[in-house]
């Protein structure tokens, strides 16, 4: 069976504007690997916790903009070079008729792109985190928040990270640990 290793330090808060000023705090001491666990969401978190804006515009704006050329271009070819047809006057490949298709295709590979790009990013799904090894934890999504800095955090040391959050006036810390090696040896044992 293999030791369990540190995963993250929880810290428990009482209100809202604790928690904001524990992310500020952290953010300052150049913190970069930490998140900000609450029951609905906390008006000026991002800013506090150091967030630029979303890269997920950026990745779906190439895939509307291949879907309205894709839409375009079969539409164009099929109509006006394959197989030209004049229907209800309308010349071949005339643009008004091909807008709703074009419309449509720029919609679909937007919205997917979106879905699976906000998967990536989040990197989800992610059917296990050393954060639910907390008991505390599942008051997160009802009364209490938390803060958790991870242990992949370049500034991460166990003693001067526990002492900025102790800085930051919590209710509770808690050093998580990471038994997701030792699930992986029961599991080996068991086979």
């Amino acid at each position: 069976m293999a030791d369990k290793k540190p995963a993250l330090y929880l810290a428990q808060y009482e209100t809202p504007g604790a928690c904001l000023h524990a992310a500020e705090k952290l953010r300052d001491a150049g913190y970069k690997n930490f998140d900000a666990h609450t029951p609905f969401p906390v008006h000026g978190m991002d800013a506090a916790m150091g967030m630029g804006d979303s890269k997920l515009g950026w990745i779906v704006l190439p895939a509307g903009i291949t879907g309205c050329a894709l839409a375009f271009t079969m539409m164009y070819w099929m109509n006006a070079v394959d197989y030209p047809i004049v229907i209800g006057g309308k010349p071949p490949g005339a643009i008004p008729s091909m807008i709703p298709i074009m419309f449509e295709l720029t919609v679909l590979l937007s919205c997917l792109t979106t879905v699976f790009g906000m998967f990536g990013l989040n990197k989800i799904p992610r059917h296990h985190h050393p954060i639910f090894n907390s008991d505390r934890f599942a008051a997160a999504t009802d009364d209490k928040f938390f803060i958790s800095v991870e242990v992949e955090d370049p500034k991460f040391h166990l003693e001067r990270t526990k002492k900025v959050l102790e800085g930051t006036h919590p209710t509770f810390i808690e050093l998580v640990e990471d038994d997701a090696d030792e699930l992986g040896d029961d599991d080996k044992e068991a086979a």
